[in-house]
């Protein structure tokens, strides 16, 4: 049965933009680039700030294709807008490609989450959601009309013509900031747990730390694993130095305005651990964009026989590695160097980091 389409409309990169795991990030954006913003964080640089430009770019394109499936479907589809959210319903219980199905709830002005909270996954409350949206639409029509007259024009992109009006730009602008919204929030998850992994396997690959599989190993000599996984806690990353002792890594880009997170990072760690027939006893190191000024965190760092480290700081690699060398002996050639000199130590030794090993 022949019904009309919005998915087929949507161009390729569109769809290719729409959803990617953290994964396929050096694959799409390039390991050299990837590698400039671990080796600038390492040197104190903003993970946020750094990533906002991967963001606007991906934002920015995509944008433009949602731009354009809606010129395409308006050339299409006869009054298009009109059939909006029927098309969009029908499309969504058929099968096709998620990527094409994130699209088309743009459409309509939902998110992933949206649909769970405002939907909470019941055809009923879709059919009046979409009564709302087009109820609202109307209105704000309406008030366009009123307050600055009406709107005519064609649009014209490779030959393709379509005729637009307030409601064709009201919704692509509710689409648009649908599409807006739904990637900065999977960008900020995706970069926070991606860049975690890449900058924690960086920072102990360049301390003479290797990583291993735990489950796999006896081995406990300056080695390291991420993401493990104990009775009480997750850590980030856990490093041996030595039979019997090693250290616990926490991470997070967290801001001095969210100190209750941080926080509870410190008061959950064991202090000791197992691995094989052997036991571990742990000290905590915790990395953390800054510490507000009248933060708790540090006192109770120290309580559980831990260190808190801000990655604002520009030599806080360097911190790390005397940190080590105070609570476990760690002896390494970056503590004998200058500031200066650390950093270009950091700069040179990241060139041979494999960053595909650590996701």
């Amino acid at each position: 049965m022949f019904y009309e389409t919005i998915s087929q409309n949507i161009p390729r990169i569109g769809e290719s933009l729409a959803r990617y795991r953290g994964v396929e990030v050096i694959d799409r954006i390039g390991e050299d680039i990837v590698k400039e913003v671990v080796t600038s964080v390492l040197c104190g640089g903003n993970i946020r700030s750094l990533t906002e430009g991967l963001t606007r770019r991906r934002l920015t394109l995509s944008n433009a294709a949602l731009f354009v499936t809606f010129l395409r479907s308006g050339q299409d589809i006869e009054n298009f807008v009109d059939k909006i959210p029927e098309i969009v319903k029908t499309e969504l219980r058929s099968r096709i490609p998620n990527e094409r199905k994130l699209f088309l709830q743009w459409c309509i002005g939902l998110t992933g989450k949206s649909i769970q909270n405002v939907l909470r996954n019941r055809d009923n409350e879709f059919d009046n959601y979409l009564n709302a949206l087009e109820e609202s639409l109307k209105q704000s029509t309406d008030k366009c009309k009123i307050d600055y007259g009406e709107l005519e024009g064609i649009l014209k992109i490779q030959g393709v013509e379509c005729k637009v009006d307030w409601p064709f730009i009201l919704y692509l602008f509710a689409a648009i900031g649908t599409q807006t919204l739904a990637i900065r929030g999977s960008e900020k998850s995706m970069y926070g747990k991606l860049f975690e992994k890449l900058i924690l396997g960086s920072l102990l690959s360049l301390l003479g730390f290797r990583k291993i599989d735990p489950q796999n190993t006896d081995e406990t000599n300056k080695v390291f694993w991420l993401s493990d996984r104990g009775r009480k806690r997750e850590s980030d990353a856990t490093l041996l130095y030595e039979p019997g002792v090693g250290v616990r890594f926490d991470i997070g880009f967290i801001g001095p305005g969210n100190t209750e997170i941080s926080l509870d990072k410190v008061s959950r760690f064991e202090r000791e651990i197992e691995l094989g027939r052997q036991t571990h006893y742990m000290s905590t190191i915790i990395l953390v964009d800054r510490i507000g000024e009248r933060s708790r965190i540090v006192q109770m760092a120290e309580a559980i026989n831990g260190n808190i480290v801000q990655m604002s700081m520009t030599h806080w690699t360097k911190e790390v590695a005397s940190i080590l060398a105070e609570k476990i002996g760690f002896e390494h050639p970056i503590l004998h160097l200058s500031n200066r000199e650390s950093l270009e130590y950091i700069k040179g030794g990241m060139k041979q980091i494999n960053l595909r090993e650590f996701i």
